[in-house]
C-alpha cells in the first residue's frame, strides 16, 4: 500500500496557475519520476481538462526528454477525474466519478501497491478536509502572481504539517515535502 500524495505547483504567493509557472527540463523530469512511482492520479475537472494537453505531446514528442517522458507516463497511468459536469472522458486509462467518497479512496489505497497522486487544487482541498492526504509535495516557483486561485481555498480547520525534506531546482523552484501530523 502506497501513500496518498498531494503534488502541485504554485507561485510564491500561494496561487495555482498552470500558465504562470515555467516548468523546465529538470522540473518535468521530477514529475515524470513522481508519476513513475504512482499507480493512480486523481483530478478535478478543470485540471483534468488542462492535462489532456499531454495527449498531444505523446502523439507529437517535443524532443525534450523530461517533457516527453512525463507525457508518456501520464498517458499510461490510471487517472480518476471527479466531475459532476463531464459527460464522458476520451483519454485512455481514465475513470469518471461523480462523487468523492472517503471510503472509496481508502479502498483504492488498499488495492494499489504504489502511491496515489492528487493533482488539482480542488481535489487537494477536498481530500485535506477528509483527512486523506499522507504527504504534501508543494513545488513553490519563484514568481509572485498577485491574484488567482489560492491552493488551500476553503480549508476550514487548521492542519499541522512536519517538513520531511526539500529539493531545489536550478530554475529556483523548491519542492517542500510535508507529512500531515495526525491529531
Amino acid at each position: 500500500m502506497g501513500k496518498i500524495i498531494a503534488a502541485i505547483n504554485m507561485t510564491l504567493d500561494g496561487f495555482c496557475n498552470h500558465d504562470a509557472v515555467e516548468a523546465d527540463e529538470e522540473t518535468h523530469q521530477h514529475y515524470a519520476d513522481l508519476l513513475s512511482s504512482a499507480e493512480a492520479i486523481l483530478f478535478g475537472r478543470i485540471t483534468f481538462e488542462l492535462m489532456t494537453y499531454w495527449q498531444i505531446v505523446v502523439e507529437n514528442p517535443t524532443g525534450e526528454r523530461g517533457m516527453d517522458e512525463f507525457a508518456r507516463i501520464i498517458d499510461k497511468i490510471h487517472k480518476v477525474v471527479f466531475s459532476r459536469t463531464l459527460q464522458k472522458v476520451d483519454w485512455g486509462n481514465t475513470e469518471l466519478k461523480r462523487k468523492l467518497s472517503r471510503e472509496e479512496i481508502l479502498a483504492l489505497k488498499q488495492t494499489v501497491k504504489g502511491d496515489i497522486l492528487v493533482g488539482s487544487p480542488s481535489m487537494i482541498v477536498a481530500m485535506t478536509q477528509l483527512d486523506l492526504i499522507d504527504e504534501y509535495q508543494i513545488c513553490v516557483h519563484p514568481k509572485i502572481l498577485g491574484k488567482g486561485l489560492p491552493l488551500f481555498k476553503n480549508i476550514e480547520d487548521s492542519v499541522s504539517l512536519k517538513l520531511l525534506r526539500n529539493k531545489t531546482f536550478e530554475c529556483g523552484a523548491i519542492v517542500l515535502y510535508y507529512e500531515r501530523l495526525k491529531t
